[in-house]
């Protein structure tokens, strides 16, 4: 699904910065930080705040456009993600590549928390951090 269709799904806007914030992420090897999307879109639009950024990419990430990355540096970082069926990432903590994991053991997190805790599961966030297998590549060659 393209950029466009997706925002119409979600009855948002396609306003020319929202795009363009979607076009940078989208073009970008990894996640982004809203500091680096700010200094990008400022080519474009010279008058861009960054609580601008900010706002447009909270309503992304609520629209599940763009994933929330959340890093463990405790800064929050944002990835343009083209599978939209439901899966997890793995994000380099080195080169900031973010990569499909298609599994998701839920169903047995579910099951221990209501016949362990006797509550009710109503969503999950789940990402998994470490090194790509380039970075541990080259990690090895370094040593």
């Amino acid at each position: 699904m393209d950029i466009l269709t997706q925002l119409k799904a979600l009855h948002m806007k396609a306003t020319p910065k929202r795009l363009a914030i979607l076009e940078i992420l989208a073009e970008a090897s990894g996640y982004l930080g809203p500091e680096e999307v700010w200094q990008k879109m400022k080519t474009s639009f010279k008058s861009i705040g960054l609580p601008t950024v900010y706002r447009n990419l909270e309503d992304l990430s609520k629209g599940e456009v763009i994933i929330k990355v959340l890093h463990p540096d405790r800064k929050l970082y944002y990835f343009y993600c083209r599978n939209a069926g439901h899966h997890h990432h793995f994000v380099c903590v080195s080169c900031r590549k973010v990569e499909d994991i298609q599994f998701c053991g839920m169903r047995e997190i579910e099951d221990e928390v209501k016949n362990s805790l006797k509550g009710q599961v109503v969503s999950h966030l789940f990402q998994v951090y470490g090194f790509c297998n380039t970075c541990l590549k080259n990690k090895a060659m370094s040593i």
